[in-house]
């Protein structure tokens, strides 16, 4: 590196002309349902096998989501909000320390989520340097595949759960980098 190549400006890791929302980053805003979002953090998750998906953290300044995409045979995507998994049953923590299952079915404020796949990973919040947080994931969606709910383990007796609904690319728009 020489003196002057502190002075070059670093390219960006996405087209400028198509920004997509996989090329999503610190600082980048977006417009989904006539609201302005602005990505706060990144996580990504190791699944094995070489699979890793990206989970943003994002604001429109009164609500705090979390965008999920995961680019498998095709790109899906999902925003999701936190919730008490308390209010997700009665027994469910309970359930799942004894049995290390969950339900094949949860209702959830009038939805009925059906359990999709289990799958053990591993967190890690970019932000926070290398460090990497193994956890358990449980995924339900609805019949009509449009609300997701996700039920996380985390060490023996801490879970956290998470509803939402699944997006088409289109629906999010006017992406635009980080202003500095």
């Amino acid at each position: 590196m020489g003196i002057f190549d502190i002075f070059k400006k670093k390219e960006p890791h996405y087209d400028s002309t198509n920004i997509r929302v996989q090329d999503l980053d610190v600082g980048f805003v977006f417009e989904y349902d006539l609201s302005t979002w602005e990505v706060q953090a990144i996580y990504e998750y190791d699944w094995g096998d070489d699979y890793f998906t990206r989970e943003f953290k994002v604001s429109n300044g009164a609500l705090t989501r979390y965008l999920a995409i995961e680019e498998d045979d095709e790109l899906e995507i999902s925003l999701s909000e936190k919730v008490k998994i308390r209010t997700l049953g009665v027994d469910l923590m309970s359930s799942l320390m004894e049995r290390q299952k969950p339900p094949q079915t949860i209702n959830y404020n009038g939805v009925s989520y059906l359990l999709e796949k289990e799958a053990p990973g591993y967190f890690h919040d970019i932000a926070k340097g290398d460090s990497w947080e193994e956890f358990r994931s449980w995924d339900f969606v609805d019949k009509e595949g449009k609300h997701i709910l996700t039920i996380e383990q985390w060490g023996d007796k801490e879970f956290e759960a998470s509803v939402g609904i699944i997006l088409q690319e289109f629906e999010i728009s006017n992406i635009l980098p980080a202003s500095n």
